[in-house]
């Protein structure tokens, strides 16, 4: 193995023993030293490739985000061509925002479930959520927003901005998978059945924002 190859194996295994780590614990309840642990590494190492944990936190969040915004961004242009010159159904967004994450063979990766509790933790964290969120989705979030204007003309933004806000806290839910629903359905739905979750989540929020329409 050369010595670059070899460099991008031992950064991979830092990214992943964190994103671990941050989403069991949160960014508090972690430190370098465990993280170097997990990944089987010198600490310093860690801070060679990262630096402060500040900044390795930031890294782990920005890895998948990138591949998110580009999954829902591509699905979410290919809905608003193939509609044109009229505008695209509200039903049609939806579903490029939450399928390309819900749905698909990714969704059973042990990575990829670390990474969306860790969504949940920073969306519901009054200290990282207006942070990160904004830093690292925002972008995406808002051509998304663009397209639900254009679906739905002479609504105000005032609801469009509470509209997605509904939206956000039901795949915030969705990410955290706690398990509560299993519970509270005596087992009837899983919480770790995440393309169930998408098509239900998915006729529901687009009721909520066509029912703006008639409002």
């Amino acid at each position: 193995m050369s010595e670059i190859s070899s460099r991008g194996e031992k950064r991979t295994q830092i990214l992943d023993a964190a994103e671990a780590l941050f989403s069991r614990h949160g960014y508090d309840g972690v430190t370098l030293r465990a993280i170097a642990k997990l990944a089987n590494v010198d600490v310093a190492l860690a801070n060679y490739h990262f630096g402060p944990k500040r900044d390795l936190f930031d890294a782990v969040f920005l890895r998948r985000a990138e591949i998110l915004n580009q999954w829902r961004l591509e699905a979410l242009e290919k809905v608003i061509s193939e509609s044109a010159p009229a505008p695209p159904e509200i039903c049609a967004i939806i579903r490029a925002y939450f399928e390309p994450i819900l749905k698909g063979p990714h969704v059973h990766e042990e990575g990829w479930k670390n990474y969306y509790a860790l969504v949940g933790y920073v969306n519901s964290s009054h200290e990282w959520g207006g942070k990160l969120m904004s830093q690292f989705f925002d972008p995406a979030i808002r051509r998304f927003l663009e397209a639900l204007e254009m679906a739905l003309p002479g609504v105000s933004d005032e609801d469009l901005y509470w509209g997605y806000h509904c939206l956000s806290g039901a795949l915030t839910l969705t990410f955290a998978q706690t398990g509560r629903i299993d519970h509270l359905s005596n087992g009837l739905c899983r919480s770790d059945d995440l393309a169930g979750a998408c098509s239900h989540i998915v006729a529901f929020v687009t009721a909520g924002f066509e029912q703006l329409r008639d409002r």
